[in-house]
């Protein structure tokens, strides 16, 4: 499954996954061994692979002829592509998707190599050992299309409304193999069609664009998620050559004062921070655990969830629309320090990661903001540099979301006049025993008096406590559920009831493995913050949250 809806008729696509591929170890003392395994997953989850870094082949054969185009949602974390044993295409980054076309393939049977590499180096500016576990393999979903020499690459939706009526700016990117010629281009929207004459499109890529004005529209909101189709299709010699279908809502996030506002309504936001891993799975759930995860967030009373920290599986995505759940998406940064930023690789691997991000997940109604650079050197020159630009990168691609980061920098952080939301996580009662209201209050009030942060809207994207599961004391001591229980329980009633605060997310949803080279005196090697275990076992804290959560939904009615 590559989304949770179809999303072409007239190209033909075949997925790569429920099929078994070759896989074949070609590092150390593994090299060599070789077996068969399903895509997508990560080879630490195969036996005796749970700790290897290194480079791994995957193996496959497909069945096309003509312009091939192969999609591959996620390799970690780079990623070597060959087609009949030809390089072509190599990736930086496991958690967007891209792809490469192969022009005049002859029909026929041909194999498929994925060579995936999850080592550390210099090379490798956002892939550094961390407090989460970087894995290893074809983690997301690949796809083999047959596309015409004219075909479409992307099509963007922005509803806007003007007070009355809503309106639909729709921009599909369109590639050309071959010489120019011209195309005719139809757009359809909830039974309203636009067909825009023949274009003259040059060899490589342009875009097309239409607008709609729509009465009688369903918006979308965490109430009532409704979803909208536009259906692209491209005619080229009175012959529909390609289309392409996605899903949209109709819905305006918007800044005013002190509050995000979504169709004109304060948002409050009740999430929790959500890594993707799995002890069975690694960080390729299936669908069903992704689903099982969002049921669990719903049960919590939560109706948001923070993807930390790096963009996340497109059909996660798309159940978060379907299921009216708020998504803070970020790029792929954690807690680099600035000689880490300063590595020459950093920040063109941190713009293509925001680039593919953006213009991959545009569509999905569910994301309400963008982060960037969750606690990285926000109190440095060279920092605040970067931060600038990574934000006029997503401001360039999407003027219709807020963007912010999420910052530790505790009174230190020079970066709050460009964001359009104010971000921190804090830890009181956990890192230090500060009363959470004492602390929340002297933060913010600093914020807003020394800052460019004042007038802002002000979240905590971070708060919570250890807990290991199943250890229990009468003491309460620091790691038992008893203590996380009592923390949680003092943070949320603490940050919830600060009349600026427009919400929080809890670190975090669930136990998470990290990588052996950071661990950093983690018990187990594992974040054990969650809210549940690794396996989705509730603590304590579980319904504590839940009680807390549906308390504040009941105070403010949303």
């Amino acid at each position: 499954m590559i989304r949770t809806f179809q999303t072409h008729c007239i190209r033909k696509q075949e997925e790569l996954t429920e099929r078994l591929w070759t896989f074949t170890a070609l590092s150390g003392d593994k090299a060599g061994e070789s077996f068969p395994v399903h895509t997508p997953s990560a080879w630490e989850t195969y036996p005796g692979f749970g700790l290897y870094r290194g480079e791994g082949r995957y193996e496959t054969n497909f069945s096309a002829g003509g312009n091939v185009r192969i999609e591959c949602k996620g390799v970690s974390h780079t990623a070597k592509v060959y087609v009949d044993g030809k390089l072509i295409a190599e990736h930086y980054n496991a958690y967007t998707p891209f792809s490469a076309v192969v022009q005049g393939l002859s029909r026929g049977e041909h194999t498929l190599a994925i060579v995936a590499d999850n080592r550390f180096s210099d090379i490798s500016a956002l892939h550094v050992p961390n407090d989460y576990m970087s894995y290893g393999g074809v983690t997301r979903p690949v796809a083999v299309e047959e596309v015409a020499d004219v075909y479409l690459e992307r099509v963007h939706v922005t509803p806007s409304f003007d007070g009355t009526h809503w309106h639909t700016s729709v921009d599909a990117t369109i590639v050309n193999l071959a010489e120019e010629r011209p195309v005719t281009l139809r757009i359809s929207i909830a039974e309203k069609e636009c067909v825009l004459s023949p274009q003259m499109l040059p060899e490589g890529e342009s875009v097309l664009h239409a607008e709609f004005a729509l009465e009688d529209v369903q918006i979308w909101s965490p109430e009532t998620p409704k979803l909208y189709t536009v259906k692209a299709v491209l005619n080229v010699g009175g012959k529909e050559v390609d289309d392409l279908f996605e899903r949209f809502g109709f819905r305006e996030i918007k800044i005013e004062v002190k509050q995000i506002l979504l169709n004109g309504e304060p948002l409050r936001i009740r999430g929790l921070c959500r890594h993707e891993d799995h002890p069975h799975f690694g960080c390729a759930l299936p669908y069903e655990a992704m689903m099982h995860d969002l049921l669990l967030l719903k049960d919590l009373g939560a109706n948001s969830v923070r993807t930390a920290h790096y963009p996340n599986d497109e059909r996660f995505l798309d159940l978060c629309d379907e299921l009216g759940i708020l998504v803070w998406e970020e790029n792929h940064a954690r807690g680099l320090s600035l000689e880490q930023m300063q590595n020459p690789n950093f920040e063109p691997q941190a713009e293509q990661v925001t680039r593919e991000m953006v213009l991959s997940h545009y569509n999905h109604p569910s994301i309400y903001i963008w982060g960037i650079l969750n606690e990285c050197a926000s109190d440095s020159e060279f920092g605040k540099e970067c931060y600038e630009k990574q934000f006029a990168l997503i401001r360039s691609l999407d003027k219709t979301r807020p963007c912010s980061f999420a910052s530790c920098k505790f009174k230190t952080d020079l970066c709050f006049g460009l964001p359009d939301v104010v971000s921190y996580n804090i830890y009181p009662k956990w890192y230090h025993d500060t009363p959470v209201d004492a602390y929340l209050n002297d933060l913010y009030t600093w914020v807003q008096t020394k800052t460019e942060g004042k007038g802002k809207p002000f979240l905590v994207t971070e708060i919570g406590a250890g807990g290991i599961y199943g250890y229990r004391t009468p003491y309460a001591s620091k790691w038992s559920e008893e203590y996380q229980q009592k923390a949680l329980s003092e943070q949320l009633t603490g940050v919830l009831s600060h009349p600026d605060c427009s919400g929080v997310y809890i670190w975090q949803f669930s136990d998470i493995r990290i990588s052996e080279e950071w661990w950093g005196g983690r018990p187990r090697t594992m974040n054990n913050k969650g809210v549940v275990d690794e396996y989705r076992r509730p603590k304590l804290c579980y319904e504590t949250v839940k009680r807390i959560f549906r308390e504040d939904k009941e105070k403010f009615g949303k």
